[in-house]
């Protein structure tokens, strides 16, 4: 389980095998004494484990595999050396719930349609950015206003949502520790809805049958 707040950027530095098994190693900053064989990870998304940890320089690197029907539903099997992504360690009992529940299994992949600039009369922090994005079709109804959603492994609050579309706000604290202030139009982002959403639709679904 994970909260969508994103702890490292880490990198991808090699990527082996094919489109059945993919094993894929990520250098992060993270104290490698603090990862157990074994530990979930969840990298932009998806909660992938570590099956390899060393030291290296400050940090460390890990390995993870990434089977086919991951490589397939999610932006894992685009991942090249240099990629980089938003990783966050498994939430632990005690720890801070600053994001919301997210459990690092994604339901689909989400187009930014728009990515604009907005600013204010008065911002000497910077300006905020906000995407617009494109939902499949079978999750959008999970996604409301002012709601919560999972992109790319970041917990983000729904502005507003029409259709098949929805927005999200990012402030410029947020642009520059997680990897979306790479994002652009076209970019597709690992979609994860909110849990409390998909349960309470499912159980509605249920009582109408």
């Amino acid at each position: 389980m994970f909260t969508g707040l994103v702890s490292d950027v880490g990198r991808v530095v090699a990527v082996e095998g094919d489109a059945q098994l993919r094993r894929i190693t990520i250098e992060s900053a993270y104290d490698p004494a603090t990862i157990a064989l074994g530990a979930s990870i969840a990298c932009s998304g998806p909660c992938l484990t570590a099956i390899h940890i060393e030291t290296h320089g400050t940090g460390c690197r890990f390995a993870v595999d990434a089977a086919a029907e991951t490589l397939a539903r999610t932006t894992v099997g685009g991942w090249k050396e240099g990629t980089r992504l938003n990783l966050e360690r498994s939430l632990k009992i005690g720890d801070e719930l600053g994001g919301h529940l997210v459990t690092g299994h994604v339901d689909g992949l989400a187009e930014i349609v728009t990515r604009e600039t907005v600013t204010g009369d008065d911002a000497p922090w910077g300006a905020s950015t906000r995407f617009v994005l494109r939902a499949p079709a079978n999750l959008a109804r999970f996604i409301a206003e002012k709601g919560s959603v999972c992109l790319d492994g970041t917990s983000l609050t729904v502005n507003s949502a029409e259709g098949d579309t929805f927005s999200v706000l990012l402030i410029p604290h947020t642009l520059g520790v997680t990897t979306w202030g790479e994002r652009a139009a076209g970019d597709r982002v690992n979609l994860e809805v909110d849990l409390i959403a998909r349960y309470a639709a499912r159980l509605s679904e249920a009582r109408a049958a």
